[in-house]
């Protein structure tokens, strides 16, 4: 799937990474790149929908990327 969005850093126990798309649909990447770890940028992934078991974020569905790109404003 490809998902494009702003990047959001949720301060919800230790903190995570996610990407909020325009239909405000939250994604919480698992493998987040510290190339997008900037709070506001606009970014295209393709991702897959992974299941996780346990985890101790309540916030957004996870995905684990594939591909990144940063796009213009």
């Amino acid at each position: 799937m490809t998902i494009e969005g702003k990047v959001v850093y949720e301060d919800i126990g230790p903190g995570c990474w996610g990407i909020v798309d325009a239909q405000s649909k939250q994604w919480r990447p698992v493998n987040m790149p510290e190339q997008l770890k900037k709070v506001g940028a606009s970014v295209r992934i393709k991702a897959n929908e992974v299941e996780e078991f346990a985890s101790v974020f309540m916030w957004g569905t996870p995905v684990h990327i594939t591909s990144f790109h940063t796009l213009n404003p």
